[in-house]
């Protein structure tokens, strides 16, 4: 198994209610893309990938600043 695939089980407690906006983040998936069939592992990190993203974007424009 290459790092590319490795995986890591985390586990975490979250409010009742931010499980279900994920619950109803993973619906709106499955029903809006191509791959039908997503769990939550896929959606988290395409979620994560994302956020990560926009941050380091973030994080070049504030250093463009001064």
């Amino acid at each position: 198994m290459n790092s590319e695939s490795a995986k890591v089980q985390l586990n975490v407690r979250v409010r009742k209610e931010t499980a279900q906006l994920l619950e109803e983040v993973v619906e709106y998936y499955q029903e809006n893309t191509k791959y039908g069939k997503v769990h939550k592992g896929e959606v988290l990190t395409d979620i994560i990938e994302k956020s990560h993203k926009i941050m380091e974007k973030q994080k070049l424009m504030t250093r463009r600043k001064y």
